[in-house]
């Protein structure tokens, strides 16, 4: 496999290990979609974390303002899915610190443990596993201006959009593939209903 997957490894290594699956399932927000998809599962095993996480590394190290500002670039996250990728991407960049903010439940902000604080003008890197709604993202991203540091980019192991996802278009925004799933918002709306196809629920 090349320094940086390709599309095709990468999807490959996502079904090969389980975490890409066809199928009928509907997320907790409500969305119907054909697809399922858990970078975690891939990552048990630490040489695809690696892989995953080394590709990803490149991708970012290629932009120019963020390379300048890798020797005091903080990686952060929310929790889940994000911290490994970040811990990953941070240790191949050589790049400064790595934390993340949290929540006791999705009702919840996301915030910071005591003493997790931005200093200013702290430029930040923001990593996750998945880049599907944005919302915690877009919320990191809040949170993170909100204590002064400077958001420089965006990255995620796969990009899967949905009709809800919004637009950073301030922002790079860098993954090692796209996948474009069915996306339906109810089941009124979903072909896989209308084929009365078994549908599973996700839950996180």
């Amino acid at each position: 496999m090349d320094l940086i997957p390709s599309q095709e490894d990468v999807v490959g290594l996502l079904r090969q290990t389980g975490a890409l699956r066809n199928g009928h399932f509907v997320y907790p927000n409500g969305l119907h979609a054909n697809e399922y998809l858990q970078v975690a599962l891939a990552m048990r095993q630490y040489q695809h974390l690696k892989t995953l996480s080394v590709g990803l590394s490149r991708k970012v190290r290629a932009n120019a303002e963020i390379r300048a500002a890798i020797p005091n670039l903080s990686v952060v996250a929310p929790t889940g899915g994000g911290i490994p990728v970040a811990y990953g991407i941070c240790e191949a960049l050589r790049a400064k610190q790595v934390y993340w903010a949290e929540s006791e439940d999705n009702d919840r902000p996301l915030h910071f443990r005591q003493y997790f604080v931005q200093s200013p003008g702290e430029k930040v890197l923001l990593v996750d596993d998945i880049f599907r709604t944005g919302r915690k993202l877009r919320e990191l991203k809040a949170l993170v201006e909100s204590n002064g540091g400077e958001v420089v980019g965006l990255a995620a192991i796969i990009y899967q959009p949905t009709p809800k996802t919004p637009d950073f278009r301030d922002l790079p925004l860098f993954f090692l593939a796209k996948l474009d799933a069915r996306y339906s918002i109810d089941a009124e709306s979903c072909q896989l209903c209308k084929q009365e196809i078994p549908i599973e629920s996700v839950w996180i």
